[in-house]
């Protein structure tokens, strides 16, 4: 770990400059000839990639970051916290500390945290920040994870781990078992050290091949920060056997949307309307966990078609994701669309749809934007129409 950008002008030449051009600074002469520019440059921009996704530490003194790269990989705040709220006890070992965004808040739920990190000098800048941060209850290991296991020999209340997805050998990859470390191959390990696993996983790693590389497995959270799904975790318990629950989470500015049901329980089957005077579309957690027919069957209301996953309702409702007033519905013909979307501007959403987005576009010259949104798609008939609405915030 280099501390010679911790001296104060150098830090508050780095503050100063957080929202600069990098390539212009890069054009600039060294104020600091002592310390190596590189080093300096690489502080300002990863201080600037914090600031919205990490503003605890862009708003500490004397963070040191350890490249942009490892803050574009971590957690972001509001992911860490929500997942901070899922687990809690007396201890807990992260396997893959990281920049330990993760474990400075599960710090506020356990009593004691011991972070794991192979990287030497990522290790030395985690400690030295949450010093900075003022977390007491935090150890650090700058060992592989597996040997610091073996080496302490004791139980913990939680194992916390995010393999890294990629592989020297494979380059990037998308199944556990060819991440670092092996979670499909070491669970009878981890298994001597815990009853409670938490495993958090790429968000494109399909789920049921994430279930077939794991046992025990209780509950599957799908964490979405705005509106795009940013982890999968797989929590698992040592010998459990009972019904595996997906828990669907969108992290809104004012709002956490919150959808659970059951894996593979029999529900009522879904009704089927064509489109009445309100549409839904399912936030992108609740599209990622699959849940379409549990949608319908809980909020009581239609699906378009089987697999449009859109929905409709005489009354408005209370719903997980986007919600339209529906104003007009045109069958996508030849003259209909001549007559109501040709030149015009609107946003444009395919379900279920043989053409793209951008074929639709460009066919019929739509510019992209204004107030009116337009979902092509598919009704219970297997007609193809096009709903045109107004946005309810």
């Amino acid at each position: 770990m280099n501390t010679s950008v911790l001296s104060k002008n150098i830090q508050d030449f780095i503050t100063l400059n957080s929202s600069e051009s990098i390539i212009k600074l890069a054009l600039q002469k060294n104020p600091f000839p002592e310390v190596d520019w590189i080093l300096i440059l690489n502080q300002i921009e990863a201080k600037a990639k914090a600031k919205d996704k990490l503003p605890t530490w862009f708003a500490a003194e004397n963070i040191i970051y350890p490249g942009k790269i490892s803050v574009e990989q971590t957690s972001s705040e509001k992911t860490a916290a929500y997942k901070a709220s899922l687990i809690s006890g007396e201890s807990l070992i992260d396997l893959t500390g990281g920049f330990g965004v993760d474990d400075y808040y599960f710090s506020k739920k356990f009593k004691t945290i011991t972070h794991c990190e192979i990287n030497e000098d990522l290790s030395a800048i985690v400690k030295h920040n949450f010093k900075q941060l003022k977390v007491e209850n935090c150890s650090f290991y700058a060992n592989d994870s597996a040997s610091v296991l073996q080496e302490l020999n004791q139980k913990w209340d939680w194992i916390y781990i995010d393999p890294s997805r990629r592989n020297d050998a494979k380059g990037k990859v998308f199944m556990l078992k060819d991440c670092l470390p092996n979670v499909p191959d070491s669970l009878d390990f981890y298994f001597e050290k815990t009853d409670s696993i938490l495993i958090k996983t790429a968000p494109l790693l399909d789920i049921s091949a994430g279930l077939s590389e794991l046992n025990f497995v209780k509950n599957i959270h799908i964490i979405a920060l705005e509106n795009e799904v940013k982890e999968l975790l797989f929590e698992i318990h040592k010998n459990y056997s009972g019904e595996i629950t997906l828990k669907t989470a969108n992290i809104l500015k004012d709002k956490i949307e919150i959808f659970d049901f059951v894996l593979g329980k029999e529900n009522e089957f879904p009704s089927y309307a064509l489109p009445q005077k309100y549409l839904y579309e399912p936030n992108s957690a609740i599209m990622k966990s699959g849940g379409f027919d549990e949608v319908s069957s809980f909020f009581q209301i239609n699906k378009l078609h089987k697999h449009s996953h859109l929905y409709t309702s005489e009354d408005l409702i209370d719903f997980p994701g986007r919600r339209f007033e529906i104003e007009k519905v045109i069958s996508y013909s030849k003259n209909d669309m001549k007559t109501e979307l040709l030149n015009q501007q609107a946003n444009v959403t395919t379900r279920n749809f043989p053409e793209t987005v951008e074929n639709i576009r460009k066919k019929w010259k739509i510019k992209n934007g204004g107030n009116k949104y337009c979902f092509f798609t598919t009704d219970k008939n297997d007609n193809k129409i096009v709903l045109i609405c107004r946005k309810i915030n």
